[in-house]
């Protein structure tokens, strides 16, 4: 491959300036138009807040991953290889690296659509939209294929870092999907919500197991709101998402504001109930009631919509007293235990 000389050197050319991201957060005023709205309403005023953006050219996405996701050693950050907190098994230099063609994991690094493009016919400017484009390993690319998201305990392929492709055992689908790690399910969850609000109003054209009028499917709702509230937002999807609007001059809102997706897809002001293993939780006067005749737990934990967790109790009786005061806002108090979870959404209202 031919290097020009500001890619050959881009390295030390960027170490002597001043990352652009310490200058591209969230500018004042940015999200005024949502303020008080929620479900479509919300949804609508997102949409005309984030479109048009400034849309790139596909042969610029390469140099452009080299800002919005370099990781601290200078190497490629791509989530279908990288571990986190440890070492992968292999990891891929900026420009020199760039596939080609590829034999086999470790070979070469692409521009992964997380958001397949067939699903919306390959048009602008979906297909160079950076919040859902990603460098990744080529053949593990290869395997996702347009797949959709999803979970697998039937893995008939494993990624070096434990990526998975199988039939789907999440309730609602059975076809095959792509399992990426825990560590970034929440990002692909983010990531789809940013699509489906950016391109709300092209979304009913498109076609996906995952997609059903103009927004998700049930099955795949339930799925990313999920993984968004077991992996809260990063440093890292704040920081790709500050790079991203210096180039873009849109920003993905989920990641400023991870309580829009409740707001939009979730139910704030009333109590859901949610089974699983025949339990049955719900909330009322600071107690969390459990009613189940099979399962066995040991641990609840409260969640705040940022992830962060804001109470821990043992679990040895029918219901858990919140020993403390909780502020205005939405919850997810989740148990815990040899017999799966169990999980239910609560508002507290002052």
């Amino acid at each position: 491959m031919n290097i020009n000389f500001f890619q050959k050197y881009r390295n030390i050319l960027f170490a002597l300036l001043i990352p652009f991201s310490a200058f591209s957060q969230v500018p004042p005023g940015y999200y005024d138009d949502a303020e008080g709205l929620n479900q479509e309403e919300l949804r609508t005023a997102l949409f005309e807040i984030i479109s048009p953006h400034s849309v790139k050219s596909y042969s610029s996405l390469w140099d452009y991953f080299f800002d919005t996701d370099r990781k601290a050693n200078g190497k490629v950050w791509d989530m279908y290889s990288d571990v986190p907190g440890g070492t992968p098994a292999y990891s891929y230099t900026f420009f020199t690296d760039q596939c080609g063609n590829y034999s086999g994991e470790g070979s070469c690094y692409n521009r992964e659509h997380s958001f397949p493009k067939s699903w919306f016919g390959n048009q602008s400017p979906m297909n160079t939209d950076l919040y859902h484009l990603y460098p990744t390993d080529g053949y593990t690319n290869g395997q996702r294929g347009n797949y959709p998201f999803g979970e697998t305990e039937n893995a008939t392929w494993t990624s070096t870092n434990g990526c998975k492709k199988g039939s789907s055992s999440y309730p609602g689908y059975t076809g095959t999907i792509f399992e990426p790690i825990d560590e970034y399910k929440g990002d692909f969850a983010r990531t789809y919500f940013y699509m489906v609000t950016r391109y709300k109003n092209k979304v009913n054209n498109w076609n996906s197991p995952m997609l059903q009028a103009d927004s998700f499917s049930e099955w795949a709702l339930n799925l990313l709101m999920d993984w968004h509230a077991a992996d809260p937002v990063s440093e890292k999807e704040i920081n790709r998402n500050n790079e991203v609007y210096g180039i873009q001059n849109n920003r993905n809102p989920f990641i400023d504001h991870p309580e829009y997706a409740d707001d939009i897809w979730g139910n704030p002001t009333a109590i859901s109930n949610y089974y699983i293993t025949d339990v049955h939780l719900w909330y009322s006067d600071y107690t969390i009631n459990i009613s189940t005749d099979k399962a066995t737990f040991e641990t609840l934990v409260i969640y705040n919509t940022m992830g962060k967790v804001v109470a821990e109790y043992r679990v040895n009786i029918d219901k858990v007293k919140i020993n403390q005061t909780l502020n205005s806002g939405v919850y997810i108090a989740r148990l815990y235990g040899v017999s799966g979870e169990a999980m239910v959404k609560f508002a507290v209202v002052k």
